[in-house]
């Protein structure tokens, strides 16, 4: 089938390659023309998702939560490296252009968290947000699913991290500043470069990189844990801006820090082989050489404890680049202990406590 690579307006994937379960392939190829083709802008389409379920569960012993919730699939950041991609093949759709296209929101997120949490054998640990699609990402403006789990989680006292690429996450400071006065939630804003020009063309539709910057210090002032994650670190593309990333967080008041090693999955191998090769042709060999060289030779080894941090002389230097810049500015690296005892079961009694004496201890 012929299918044009032409990304249209500030869009991150360069095409919109088959799905690894769709029964027909898309390739661009050239038809010999040599005909000039306008960009095309490309709408973002939004349907809703009618799931009867929100908690995603996970017991990967490299991932540091066992619980977490999407509110939307997909995501309109269109970061060209999003580990996150694959995951709407399993839609029928392309991790390419329909990934930052054609998204899913989850209107009844709020609900089924409520219900979920209610159940008799709920244990209570900390939600993770922002695990697989941004939970900041533009659509949320209108749609505001985040800010509802949040409410959730705030009239529950129940604890939740959040890691985004937006600024827009301060829309949400008073409900972030309530739950962080009761050690019930922490943020980490992704800081992938420090280069606007790049950003633009890794993150198109993600905050710049000097507003995440000042989130970050907005956060601080209002008393939110705030982490910084210069992540994902690209071999030969970003990695030189590690220390400059963690003392850019340290100096507007991030407390904490974390990284992961670009990510290449599936399809994203030949995605962001294509984003290379069109942005920066020049150095699209030597990354890809670099990627080969924390991957025993290959473009991705997915196996726990070395996906996201990679292996070899080259992987082994960075991840002592960051533990030696962490320790130097007093950047914490351990997970953020947040508070679940408080946690109140709804619907029994009062504010939906488990008991009196619960109650009680919130005075």
């Amino acid at each position: 089938m012929n299918s044009a690579s032409n990304t249209g307006k500030a869009r991150g994937a360069r095409s919109n390659r088959s799905g690894r379960f769709e029964a027909q392939a898309r390739e661009a190829f050239d038809d010999g023309w040599d005909l000039p083709e306008e960009p095309r802008r490309l709408p973002t389409l939004v349907s809703l998702d009618r799931t009867r379920s929100i908690l995603s569960r996970n017991d990967s012993p490299d991932i540091p939560f066992d619980q977490s919730i999407n509110p939307y699939r997909g995501c309109e950041h269109g970061c060209a490296y999003c580990f996150a991609r694959p995951t709407h093949a399993y839609l029928g759709l392309s991790p390419g252009l329909d990934f930052e296209t054609r998204l899913i929101a989850k209107p009844e997120a709020a609900a089924l968290l409520r219900q979920e949490l209610a159940k008799p054998g709920y244990q209570c640990s900390p939600i993770a947000m922002g695990t697989n699609t941004d939970p900041y990402q533009p659509i949320e403006r209108e749609h505001r699913i985040t800010r509802s789990i949040l409410e959730v989680c705030l009239e529950l006292s129940h604890p939740v991290s959040i890691v985004t690429k937006s600024a827009s996450v301060l829309r949400d400071l008073d409900l972030l500043r309530a739950l962080a006065a009761r050690n019930l939630t922490a943020v980490f804003l992704s800081v992938t470069t420090l280069c606007g020009e790049l950003a633009g063309k890794l993150e198109p539709r993600a905050s710049r990189p000097h507003r995440r910057l000042a989130a970050i210090a907005a956060l601080a002032e209002a008393g939110v844990p705030v982490g910084i994650m210069p992540s994902p670190m690209i071999p030969g593309l970003n990695d030189h801006e590690l220390e400059q990333l963690l003392e850019a967080g340290h100096a507007r008041g991030a407390r904490f820090a974390g990284y992961v090693l670009l990510r290449l999955p599936l399809e994203i191998k030949d995605l962001f082989r294509e984003w290379l090769e069109h942005h920066v042709p020049d150095r699209a060999a030597r990354v890809l050489a670099l990627v080969r060289q924390t991957h025993e030779g290959k473009l991705y080894d997915a196996r726990f404890g070395v996906r996201g941090r990679g292996t070899g002389p080259y992987a082994d230097l960075l991840a002592r680049r960051f533990e030696a810049a962490c320790q130097r500015l007093g950047l914490g690296r351990e997970r953020v202990e947040l508070d679940t005892t408080a946690f109140q079961k709804p619907g029994r009694g009062g504010r939906g406590g488990k008991d009196g004496a619960s109650q009680l201890a919130l005075f």
